[in-house]
């Protein structure tokens, strides 16, 4: 009798956890469109979550790219000092009151459209911050947390505004990120 009680509540909460397949981030500037995402929960199961609850809260609304490099990728995500209503010189040094995250490696390779998570350089420093690639990568593969793939939406990304100052930064009003929601 326990173990069929304990094997319903284990199937009760597995059912009502809402299991985020995905991001559609509306993007304003010199891009304007759509991009969706579909994250990849299996691969990256704790970045998938906070990515989540943090466009679940709204901190992604308003977010910057700050960094942009022709050929490479676009960075975005940093809630802390990001915000396109705000000062954003300090874009790219920020995260969120989460804690950062263990790596979580995989063989997915950096190729175009895939999304990781930006980091600092101890592998296990990723917050809130991530990047959406123009082109493939293989330096990054297996030094970077993968947790997503554009979907749709990749034109968008590639007409971002690219980054003209010091490692790619945006000189001038970045594109932004008006709104984050997390689909299902």
């Amino acid at each position: 009798m326990r173990k069929i009680a304990t094997s319903s509540a284990v199937l009760a909460l597995l059912g009502s956890a809402a299991m985020a397949t995905g991001l559609e981030i509306e993007v304003a500037g010199e891009a304007n469109g759509t991009v969706k995402i579909d994250l990849l929960e299996d691969v990256a199961p704790n970045h998938v979550a906070q990515i989540t609850e943090l466009a679940e809260e709204g901190a992604y609304d308003g977010v910057v790219f700050h960094r942009v490099i022709d050929g490479f990728m676009a960075q975005t995500g940093d809630v802390q000092f990001g915000r396109a209503d705000g000062d954003t010189a300090r874009a790219g040094m920020g995260g969120s009151e989460k804690p950062d995250l263990k790596a979580e490696f995989s063989d997915i390779a950096y190729e175009k459209g895939v999304v990781g998570m930006a980091r600092s350089q101890s592998p296990n420093s990723a917050n809130s911050q991530f990047f959406i690639m123009f082109d493939e990568a293989p330096f990054l593969n297996g030094q970077y947390t993968v947790v997503g793939k554009v979907t749709e939406g990749q034109d968008v990304v590639d007409a971002i505004k690219r980054g003209t100052g010091p490692n790619g930064a945006v000189v001038g009003t970045p594109d932004v990120m008006k709104t984050v929601t997390v689909t299902e």
